[in-house]
């Protein structure tokens, strides 16, 4: 009697196959969200990191315009408007036109009005010393000067990030009341 040679495997079964598919598509759901959540994060602490800039060019301006806020708009609607906005009037103070600009801002405001965030307008022309904002006197930690526009980073709190007085960035949340 002969021995019959062994039969070895030249190639993967359907089975393995598709284990090895079903692995790598479980992986991809798990792993996907969570980068897009992580990459969301990181904008948003960015964004927090451009208020911060905003906020060193802001002390710059004082030591050249004796402690005194500017005087400018909120917004502006457009950047053909001829008004003393945040990013004109600050841009001498940061690296370029684009710290006016939140990493989250997918909407366009930034292309459109020149700058992601609001200018807080009943601070203007004040001095820094002695600063009123509706009562607020003695807490610069508690006098918001510039904030998002828009609700950018709904995905990590709901909220805005706003930059106050004493130099400080945090993010507001913002509460929704629904009609009955």
């Amino acid at each position: 009697m002969r021995a019959r040679p062994s039969r070895q495997a030249n190639g993967f079964t359907i089975v393995e196959i598709l284990v090895v598919v079903a692995i790598v598509g479980l992986l991809a759901a798990i792993l996907i969200p969570s980068f897009n959540r992580m990459k969301r994060s990181a904008q948003s602490t960015l964004c927090v990191g451009k208020l911060r800039e905003i906020g060193i060019a802001l002390n710059t301006y004082f030591l050249d315009h004796g402690s005194t806020f500017p005087t400018l708009v909120a917004a502006r609607e457009s950047r053909e408007e001829d008004n003393p906005a945040i990013d004109t009037v600050l841009l001498d103070y940061v690296v370029d036109e684009y710290a006016f600009q939140c990493p989250s801002d997918h909407m366009g405001i930034f292309e459109k009005t020149g700058s992601s965030y609001f200018w807080n307008s009943l601070i203007n022309g004040q001095k820094t010393a002695n600063m009123d904002m509706l009562g607020l006197t003695d807490k610069a930690s508690g006098i918001p000067i510039a904030s998002d526009k828009e609700n950018f980073h709904e995905h990590v709190g709901d909220g805005v990030n706003m930059l106050y007085a004493d130099g400080h960035v945090l993010r507001e949340l913002q509460f929704i009341v629904e009609e009955p």
